[in-house]
């Protein structure tokens, strides 16, 4: 059974850090290209950042480059965020997804219907 479990989310202050891992089970994350997303209350999931499965290039939204950090760990199956310099803007539900024949890079912007399995997904809130 494929299978993707996000973990790591919680309540922060503004300035704070949050790592948030995604766990693959069922299949090998080393094939396909990683995606976080995110959705807030009322707005739509957004893609904030993406790595590929290939030489590891990524993707970031322009509102975290500098802060948040995406990486994998294949010999642990399991992909992360880390997050840094937590805003008020960045609380949502947090979700990893796995996506086959991405690319990730700045020209690409992730798509939710290019991510074939998704977590369940895990909350961050910033709040002082």
């Amino acid at each position: 059974q494929v299978q993707l479990v996000e973990s790591g989310g919680g309540l922060v202050q503004p300035g704070d850090s949050l790592k948030l891992s995604c766990a693959a089970s069922g299949f090998v994350l080393d094939y396909y290209a990683i995606g976080w997303f995110r959705q807030a209350p009322g707005k739509e999931r957004e893609g904030v950042s993406c790595i590929s499965s290939s030489d590891g290039s990524t993707y970031y939204k322009d509102s975290v480059k500098g802060r948040f950090t995406i990486s994998r760990d294949n010999a642990r199956n399991t992909a992360y965020l880390q997050m840094n310099s937590l805003k008020p803007e960045d609380p949502a539900v947090y979700y990893c997804a796995a996506g086959d024949s991405l690319y990730c890079d700045e020209t690409y912007s992730p798509d939710t219907r290019d991510f074939g399995s998704w977590g369940q997904g895990t909350q961050v809130t910033v709040s002082s």
